[in-house]
């Protein structure tokens, strides 16, 4: 192929990509310039190429300006934020890697990657400025008690007959006296949240700051500075701010999905925990804070430190009080009054008077597995209630993902399918009661999961939707199932 046939096809494919790519030469002159980078900035091509950098953008200098750095230095810059003024007076706030260009041992350029956070920039700074107005209540006055539409919860909010929840329920009240760091693992829609604000409620820092976030949610730049603050001049654009552990000072921050977490912003927070200082983002100065992190992972914990996704020594500080929340499938015998519960609060909400499900439907309930758990359990009742016109709910007013799930469930087990049940109320493998029932299939999917994985348990795992760790646990109470 022509070397200007190359040339063109490398053109076109950076012209693709969805991230702004800005190359230029030795002298810093631009000699390349896509369509994102043209649109972050707010400039056409023709006005960016073939001119010295500085030139298109006075706000920036030879220090401040990221390729320019790289050109002089030759070392990479990773996931830097910028923010600067291009010639028609627009502020842009990105996040750029910089990479130099060389051809054998020659400099010849440098290349940029940049990904726009300035919409998300404004928005978490909203949210800090949010947070500090609302992060101190007045003195004396305590939170109201939630009734499960609000921000505050209490224990008697965990509705449960499950003998394990009880027994979670008393150690969370009794971690709840000390400022020790918890760590929570339940899959998605357990109710992790729940289970932290009850904790805080219940402590003596219940009248101070209870501040969540979500490390899944931001980007680890932002999530930095979210969580530690800046101090003004840190970064180009950067203001004084007080980060979320200065915010929650003398209360408790809740940080969901620290999984998501980079490992570098991990160890920042394993300092913070161990010596109750934190310092702003290009600021020499520590600030003591008192504050008491709990933290939540969706994945067990100890499979997370072993594929690398916690750090080791981060899991041991923070998993000092640690609470595993079971999924709605193990605690079956809640969905009944679950579901009544939250028949009766959208029976507030939409203003209507269903009366409950029918038998039908509770014997459906029975037998799905909840892999939503009860988040699931609450948005199938509120789409229920979209559609019943009647008193109760009835099979055609359930989502169809939940009907297809439990047949395929009903014909993955023989005896279970609709008419497996006689007149005296055995199944057709002789079972009597509920429990029976609920075994036998456990056992029976549990052993068609390891006869399709080839006793692979980690498949196997994935393929029923439970932990690695679950499934060694009933495969060691089932004897292994000849694995």
């Amino acid at each position: 192929m022509p070397m200007s046939e190359t040339v063109e096809m490398l053109q076109a494919i950076l012209g693709t990509i969805d991230e702004g790519i800005h190359v230029v030469d030795a002298d810093g002159i631009t000699i390349f310039y896509n369509h994102v980078a043209s649109k972050l900035d707010g400039l056409t091509p023709d006005e960016v190429l073939g001119k010295p950098l500085l030139e298109v953008f006075p706000s920036l200098d030879r220090h401040s300006s990221t390729l320019l750095t790289v050109i002089a230095g030759g070392e990479p810059i990773y996931n830097k934020p910028q923010t600067y003024t291009n010639w028609r007076g627009v502020r842009v706030e990105t996040v750029n890697t910089t990479l130099p260009v060389r051809v054998g041992r020659r400099l010849v350029g440098a290349v940029e990657v940049a990904k726009d956070i300035g919409k998300l920039k404004e928005l978490s700074e909203k949210l800090m400025d949010l947070q500090a107005k609302i992060s101190r209540p007045r003195k004396g006055k305590r939170s109201q008690k939630g009734n499960g539409d609000g921000l505050s919860f209490h224990f008697s909010d965990i509705l449960t007959r499950n003998e394990r929840m009880h027994q979670l329920i008393d150690r969370a009240r009794r971690a709840a006296r000390t400022s020790s760091p918890v760590l929570i693992y339940g899959e998605t829609g357990t109710g992790k949240e729940l289970f932290v604000q009850s904790i805080h409620q219940a402590s003596a820092r219940r009248s101070q700051p209870f501040i969540a976030q979500n490390c899944a949610a931001l980007p680890a730049t932002l999530l930095e500075s979210l969580l530690f603050g800046t101090t003004k001049g840190s970064f180009t654009g950067a203001d004084d701010r007080p980060g979320l552990f200065e915010l929650a000072d003398g209360g408790t921050l809740f940080l969901d999905e620290l999984n998501s977490m980079p490992l570098d912003l991990q160890a920042k927070l394993l300092r913070a925990l161990q010596d109750g200082e934190i310092r702003r983002i290009g600021s020499s100065h520590a600030v003591r804070v008192d504050v008491r992190v709990i933290a939540a992972v969706n994945e067990p914990p100890q499979r997370l430190v072993q594929s690398g996704a916690m750090r080791t020594d981060l899991y041991y500080r923070i998993n000092v009080v640690s609470f595993e929340l079971p999924p709605l499938r193990e605690r079956r015998e809640d969905v009944e009054m679950l579901t009544a519960h939250f028949l009766d609060k959208y029976n507030r909400r939409f203003q209507m008077q269903v009366g409950g499900i029918s038998e039908e439907v509770a014997a459906l309930f029975s037998r799905y597995d909840w892999p939503g758990n009860v988040r699931e359990l609450e948005h199938v009742i509120e789409a229920a209630m979209n559609m019943v016109e009647a008193e109760l709910i009835e099979k055609e007013h359930l989502p169809q993902h939940l009907l297809d799930r439990v047949s395929g469930l009903s014909s993955a087990v023989p005896g279970l399918a609709r008419g497996a049940v006689n007149t005296s109320g055995t199944t057709a493998t002789g079972e009597r009661t509920l429990p029976d029932v609920l075994r036998r299939v456990e056992e029976q999917m549990i052993a068609e999961a390891m006869r399709e994985t080839d006793g692979n348990i980690l498949r196997a795992a994935k393929l029923l939707g439970i932990p690695r760790q679950t499934l060694q646990y009933k495969l060691s109470q089932l004897g292994g199932m000849n694995r």
